[in-house]
């Protein structure tokens, strides 16, 4: 079941989403306004350089007013296959491509506001490229083992949502024998 959308306003276009409001009937027949954020969706990447050993990047997020501990990530660009994307924004952000890539799945980060749906990635067999960093981006790279990672999380150094899944999903998936690399 779903909701049928009675009246759609879109209430203000930004550089990457756009907000709507919209006029629903929900299945229980109340009608409400809803505001939500319209996403192209997103790519995330976790990138293993060594057996046991990954890299993070430390980026400025301004609506944080901090720098944050995040994996390589970066929007669709429109009709851009989710591949490409990933592809692309790992060389930007760390320097590096990969060779072999394995989809740890997808989440919907905030799916009260927003439709967006990010689609997580373990990136392997690393070789150097050039790092392309946007002219917004003020991060660095940092290569640690995976496991101090996973202990970042828990003291709460990492908060990133796509973050955390990416380095729980690729922990799953790498200790598994039957999915390890």
């Amino acid at each position: 079941m779903t909701a049928t959308v009675n009246r759609r306003t879109p209430l203000y276009q930004g550089r990457v989403f756009l907000m709507v409001r919209e006029n629903v009937t929900l299945d229980n027949g109340v009608s409400t306004d809803l505001d939500f954020i319209e996403h192209p969706g997103a790519a995330a990447i976790l990138p293993l350089i060594a057996p046991g050993e990954v890299l993070l990047i430390k980026q400025y997020r301004h609506a944080l007013k901090q720098y944050i501990w995040e994996v390589p990530a970066g929007t669709l660009d429109p009709g851009e296959p989710v591949m490409d994307c990933a592809r692309r924004e790992l060389i930007e952000e760390t320097g590096y491509a990969a060779q072999v890539w394995r989809k740890l799945g997808e989440i919907t980060p905030v799916p009260g506001y927003s439709d967006e749906r990010v689609h997580l990635f373990l990136a392997t067999e690393l070789t150097a490229a050039r790092q392309e960093l946007d002219a917004d981006e003020v991060l660095a790279v940092h290569r640690m083992p995976l496991a101090q990672a996973l202990d970042m999380i828990t003291r709460g150094e990492i908060q990133d949502a796509k973050s955390i899944c990416a380095l729980l999903l690729a922990q799953k998936q790498l200790s598994d024998p039957l999915q390890a690399l």
